[in-house]
C-alpha cells in the first residue's frame, strides 16, 4: 500500500515517511494477531494499551506536521461519501452565444 498525495501539496518529509511506515507496521501487526470473535487475545491488556498509545502519538505527530505544511484539512473518506467538489465533464460543456 502507498500513500497518495493530492497534486499541488508539498512533498512528505523523511519524518512523515517514517511515521507512515510505523503506523502501517503497527496496524499490520494488530491485524495479524487479532483472533476471531470469541477467542482469547494473545496480547496482554497492558500491551494493547501501549499499542493504542503509540498509534495516538503517531497520529498526533502526523497532524502537527500536516498543520505545519498547511495540509490540515485532509481527511480520509469513503468512496460512496458525497464530496464537496462536483466533477463536471468537459465534453458536456458548450459555448454560450452572446
Amino acid at each position: 500500500m502507498t500513500e497518495t498525495i493530492p497534486p499541488g501539496t508539498p512533498a512528505l518529509t523523511a519524518e512523515q515517511h517514517i511515521l507512515i511506515a510505523m503506523r502501517k507496521t503497527l496496524t499490520g501487526i494488530i491485524r495479524d494477531v487479532t483472533p476471531p470473535p470469541g477467542m482469547r487475545h494473545p496480547l496482554s491488556e497492558a500491551t494493547i494499551e501501549d499499542m493504542r498509545q503509540c498509534l495516538m502519538l503517531i497520529a498526533a505527530r502526523e497532524k502537527e506536521l500536516a498543520d505545519a505544511q498547511g495540509r490540515s484539512g485532509e481527511r480520509p473518506y469513503y468512496a460512496d461519501e458525497p464530496q464537496a467538489v462536483q466533477v463536471v465533464p468537459v465534453a458536456g460543456l458548450t459555448r454560450r452565444r452572446d
